[in-house]
C-alpha cells in the first residue's frame, strides 16, 4: 500500500461524505445535509487528504491563521485503513503547513479521547461549546 498525502487538493461533498461514512466520524457529522457539507469544504483554508491510489482514505479538515492557531475540525480515517498511522500522518502533515508559533486544536472524539495524550497533546479543561440552537445570554 502506497499512500499519498495531498494538501488542498479538491475534493466533492460526495467524496467527503462517503470516507465519513467508512470511519467513525459519519455518526456524529451531518452527511444528510450537502448544503452544510459544502461548506464545511469550501470555507475550510487547509485540507490534508490520504489517497491510496484514487481512492480517499483519510483527511484533516482545518480552519487556521496559520500563525497563532489552527483549529484541526475533522480528523478522519476509513475504518479498513485505521491502525496503521495514516491519522497520525495527516496531522504531522497539517501540523508542516502551519509555523512553529501555530498551536494545533482539536476536540477529540469520545472514542479518540485518550489517543491525542499519547502523541504529545495535552488536554485543556478550559474549552466551552455553544451548541447548535443556543443563544448567547444577553
Amino acid at each position: 500500500m502506497n499512500i499519498e498525502y495531498k494538501v488542498n487538493q479538491q475534493i466533492s461533498a460526495d467524496e467527503f461524505i462517503d470516507l465519513l461514512k467508512r470511519s467513525t466520524l459519519g455518526e456524529r457529522r451531518p452527511i444528510e445535509n450537502i448544503k452544510c457539507i459544502n461548506g464545511m469544504l469550501n470555507n475550510s483554508n487547509l485540507i490534508i487528504t490520504a489517497w491510496d491510489g484514487s481512492r480517499l482514505v483519510g483527511i484533516s479538515r482545518s480552519i487556521t491563521d496559520f500563525h497563532y492557531c489552527c483549529y484541526l475540525s475533522d480528523l478522519a480515517v476509513d475504518e479498513e485503513y485505521q491502525r496503521l498511522g495514516i491519522g497520525k500522518q495527516l496531522q504531522v502533515q497539517t501540523q508542516a503547513q502551519i509555523e512553529p508559533t501555530c498551536k494545533l486544536l482539536l476536540i477529540a472524539a469520545p472514542a479518540a479521547n485518550d489517543y491525542y495524550g499519547q502523541i504529545g497533546y495535552t488536554k485543556n479543561e478550559r474549552c466551552w461549546v455553544l451548541e447548535r440552537g443556543s443563544e448567547i445570554i444577553t
